[in-house]
Parts: structure tokens; C-alpha cells; sequence
């Protein structure tokens, strides 16, 4: 799969982090992105790996594991995971293994700060954008 700048940025905008932020932003943030293919079986990151990116599926499915691998959720295209990465630089909670061939888009820490270097405005869109979506998600 190849996706161009547009096609990153159209992919942000369809999920909940990203969806109410300006053009520009989304244009910046899709630039930095790295589409990543995985196959059935495959880990992501497992429980204990530093957390240095964040993940949005493209196409697929991610099971998120506790520490002993049981289930905690299943996600599929349009969600996101590992945004801990973003925010603290800590171990990842939980592992990430691919149920289905799958596509993803990373973000790394370091990329986003980069990007909140050049444009500080970043930062608090993306704060505000984050802050709206918590409530919602599951957090370990």
C-alpha cells in the first residue's frame, strides 16, 4: 500500500485525535508519518518496550494484551493506540499483536516534537484534540 501526503492527512482527519484539527496541522503532522504493514501473528511492541510511537490503523485489526497476553480489546482501521509514546516517556503497558494483516501509520515522539517546535500552535491543538478523546478510550 502507498499513501501519498493527501491520503495521510484524509486517514488523520476520519479519526477522533485528529478530526478537529486545521488542514495545515493535519498536512504537517501526515508528513512525519510512517506507514508501517504487519502480518497475523506479528507484535507491534510487546508489554515492558520503551513507548517512542504512537499507531493509527489503516486497515486491520491490533489485539491489546495484558502483561500475561490475555485480551483486553480488539481495534480496528480509524483507531488509535500507543499515544502514550506521545505524551511520557515510559514502558508500554501492554503488548500490541496483529490479528489480521494489518496497515498502520506511526508517529514517533521525537517527530511530533519537531513539529511542535516549528509550530507551537501544534501543541495545544493536538492537548485539546487528545483531551477530548480520553474519556472515551481505555486506559491500563
Amino acid at each position: 500500500m502507498k499513501l501519498n501526503l493527501i491520503d495521510k492527512s484524509f486517514l488523520l482527519k476520519k479519526t477522533p485525535l485528529f478530526t478537529a484539527l486545521d488542514l495545515d496541522i493535519l498536512l504537517t503532522i501526515a508528513d512525519k508519518l510512517e506507514l508501517l504493514s504487519f502480518d497475523k501473528g506479528e507484535k507491534v511492541f510487546r508489554y515492558g518496550q520503551d513507548a517512542k510511537r504512537m499507531y493509527l490503523i489503516v486497515e486491520g485489526e491490533i489485539e491489546i494484551l495484558d502483561e500475561e497476553e490475555s485480551k483486553l480489546s480488539v481495534l480496528g482501521s480509524g483507531f488509535f493506540f500507543g499515544d502514550e509514546a506521545i505524551f511520557a516517556e515510559k514502558a508500554r503497558g501492554y503488548t500490541a499483536r496483529v490479528v489480521e494483516d494489518t496497515t498502520l501509520l506511526a508517529l514517533s515522539r521525537s517527530h511530533l516534537y519537531t513539529i511542535i517546535g516549528e509550530c507551537p500552535s501544534v501543541a495545544i491543538a493536538f492537548l485539546e484534540a487528545y483531551a477530548s478523546t480520553t474519556p472515551f478510550r481505555f486506559r491500563s
